[in-house]
């Protein structure tokens, strides 16, 4: 009672935490406060870094949620991408409260749910439409049109007591969008003029100068790669939640006599769900399966295909390496790659398409994609029509930050009302100022399999030894009454020697440590704990001396 007093007390100020989608592109997730309630916009995954050996995905610590979990409303989702969304199945096991988004939105998250069971059957999600407003507890949420690469994004105006933050989700200005309307500035001018206390924006782009073009101008794009590639079958690799981008695709395709196959479960998932709530239009006659591809001319023919991000398990990679079981790619196929390598792709990108390139191949990889982020022009347009007293960039690497909080200053916001947070802060702001008070935890879960958060740091390290410098086994037998050594000790080495090698140095290893327990056991040393660290160190200096490597040591004895 006394805690929940003091949060009564205090609570004349708005928290805003950012847990995750800080200082890194992904796992986008942020917390708003105000007294007894908390809202939570978006919760996403990022993908394992290189050195994450066997983890699948990366989630954020949750444990502020929680531990506060009476207060939390809801989750409110900006759109239907992995880094706004993908840690929810995982999250809502310990946070189950309803999510609110848009259409296509809930659409996407309920078919995510489906693969957790569990989950969907005591989840509540709730569309909401563009200019409707949800009230959860203290605030107030607005749903604001805007364009993105897939299609119902929204921006949020979020109301509190302490006043009004806008929140972009990923954005970019697009007056010619494929879909729908374009990005209603009408209404960010609108709040503008009533006052906004803090500005949320993308900073994703906020390096890049100028203008993102528009979606639309693509389409010129794939004609003229149509028109040059008419002899060819063409295959197309991009993001599967970019709707807008299979449209265009689609509609090129039609345009020229093509027929459309699409590969990827994560692609005929979102078709499915899009084609379903009237978000994307396909001819007729035009898509057909991936075993009808084989009815028709190769020119005739277009394969639309996760795997742009070059993932090893992904349609295009089975291709590449020969292990797709229904498509073979070579001479006599364009394969374009209609997306950039999110930052730490590049190598496994460019691996694909030099075994694309290998197997005959033509590869087009530059000027078939556009963003669906804000460039510096349009960032400074929000901030010319919102005008908000602080500003908060958000999405994106701390250099991504930093650029667009030199944006905000040079249109007038001042550099003391300008916060490069990061994640974990809590930021409490009012019209009256605004200061990081505090941190709360924070952090990455990793997901291996069915473990989530069971593998932590040291168990990363170790696999990283594991395969930098490989396993030494040293197993002994000791008499249970007398402690001597029974049998042993026996050395096995997996990813340290080269096989025709080993048989030398395995006898080696064996007996410089047969020579170091025998001193051992002479002096009467039979604590295990102190046998095991000999035989560790025995090893560990052997190796070092002899490879100048420091493979991981397992010590086993056994008793008889």
């Amino acid at each position: 009672m006394k805690e929940k007093e003091k949060r009564m007390n205090t609570g004349s100020k708005l928290k805003i935490i950012p847990l995750g989608g800080l200082e890194q592109i992904g796992m986008n997730i942020t917390a708003f406060e105000y007294e007894d309630s908390i809202i939570v916009v978006d919760c996403g995954l990022a993908f394992p870094e290189g050195d994450m050996l066997g983890i699948d995905l990366v989630i954020p610590d949750v444990t502020y949620l929680k531990e506060n979990i009476d207060r939390v409303k809801g989750f409110i989702i900006t759109h239907g991408h992995e880094d706004h969304i993908g840690a929810l199945p995982y999250v809502l096991r310990e946070v189950n409260v309803p999510i609110y988004a848009t259409k296509l939105t809930v659409g996407i998250i309920e078919n995510k749910l489906k693969e957790f069971n569990d989950i969907a059957k005591k989840t509540k999600c709730k569309v909401v439409k563009f200019g409707q407003s949800i009230n959860l507890g203290a605030f107030r949420v607005e749903f604001i049109k805007t364009n993105h690469s897939i299609v119902d994004a929204a921006a949020l105006a979020i109301f509190s007591p302490a006043g009004v933050v806008v929140h972009t989700g990923d954005f970019k200005v697009d007056f010619t969008p494929v879909y729908g309307d374009s990005i209603d500035l009408e209404r960010f001018a609108a709040l503008g003029k009533k006052g906004v206390l803090a500005l949320m924006c993308d900073s994703t782009n906020a390096e890049r100068p100028g203008f993102t073009p528009s979606e639309k101008s693509l389409g010129r794009t794939f004609d003229t790669i149509f028109t040059e590639h008419a002899n060819t079958r063409i295959i197309i690799a991009t993001f599967a939640s970019n709707v807008d981008r299979v449209q265009q695709i689609i509609n090129t395709a039609y345009r020229f006599g093509r027929k459309v196959a699409v590969e990827g479960r994560s692609m005929v998932s979102i078709i499915d769900i899009a084609t379903e709530l009237n978000r994307i239009h396909i001819p007729d006659n035009t898509l057909i399966t991936i075993d009808e591809i084989r009815n028709y001319p190769p020119e005739k023919t277009v394969l639309i295909t996760t795997g742009s991000q070059g993932e090893s398990m992904a349609a295009l990679s089975r291709m590449a390496n020969g292990t797709h079981r229904k498509v073979s790619v070579g001479p006599g196929d364009t394969v374009i790659f209609s997306s950039n390598p999110i930052p730490g792709n590049e190598k496994p990108v460019t691996k694909i398409i030099n075994e694309l390139f290998l197997k005959g191949a033509d590869v087009i990889f530059q000027d078939a994609h556009v963003s669906g982020h804000a460039c510096q022009e349009e960032i400074k347009l929000l901030y010319s029509l919102v005008r908000p007293k602080y500003a908060i960039p958000v999405h994106g690497e701390y250099k991504h930050l930093m650029a667009q909080g030199k944006l905000a200053e040079a249109l007038g916001v001042p550099k003391d009302k300008v916060f490069i947070l990061r994640s974990g802060e809590v930021l409490e702001i009012d019209e009256e100022s605004a200061k990081v008070t505090g941190k709360v935890p924070c952090g990455s879960l990793y997901v291996d399999g069915l473990g989530v958060g069971d593998v932590g740091t040291s168990v990363i390290r170790d696999r990283q030894r594991l395969s930098n410098e490989g396993i030494v086994v040293a197993t002994m037998v000791v008499d249970s009454y007398s402690g001597s050594l029974v049998a042993g000790p026996e050395v096995y080495t997996r990813g340290v020697v080269y096989t025709k090698e080993s048989d030398d140095i395995i006898s080696e290893a064996t007996e410089v440590l047969t020579e170091a327990l025998t001193r051992a056991f002479d002096k009467g040393t039979t604590d295990w704990g102190k046998l095991k660290g000999i035989m560790k160190d025995t090893l560990n200096d052997f190796f070092w001396k002899k490879y100048k490597r420091s493979p991981m040591i397992l010590p086993i004895i056994m008793e008889v």
